[in-house]
């Protein structure tokens, strides 16, 4: 993951301008968003995949993707070092951001590998 600033540069800005906000550079945050998404999407395949051949149906099958995206905001946060605002402007970037967004690639693999494994 990219780091915002070097520690000294942000310690020598925000004394000579009195305020505390950190300083971030724009293409880092959107580097460690865009790791992020394509992790996010990369596990939902995977996700959908092994519930299909574990042959999951209704109601398990999302509970194992919201497991796995708890995982994975958990994971991140750890890959962070739990000090989320050196690498993100909030902390919703890593446990909100997303979560959703591979909701329909999940449901697609799911569908698809149960289709192909539990036909015959």
């Amino acid at each position: 993951m990219a780091v915002h600033e070097d520690g000294r540069a942000s310690e020598k800005r925000s004394g000579e301008d009195g305020d505390d906000m950190p300083i971030f550079n724009a293409e880092n945050l959107q580097s460690n968003m865009k790791s992020i998404y394509y992790s996010r999407t990369f596990l939902s395949i995977i996700g959908g995949v092994v519930a299909g051949i574990w042959g999951f149906t209704g109601l398990m099958g999302f509970v194992l993707y919201f497991l796995i995206m708890a995982t994975a905001s958990l994971g991140f946060a750890a890959k962070a070092k739990f000090s989320t605002h050196k690498y993100f402007d909030c902390w919703n970037r890593i446990v909100i951001d997303g979560f959703l967004g591979g909701l329909m690639s999940f449901v697609l693999f799911w569908t698809f590998a149960y289709d192909i494994v539990h036909i015959f």
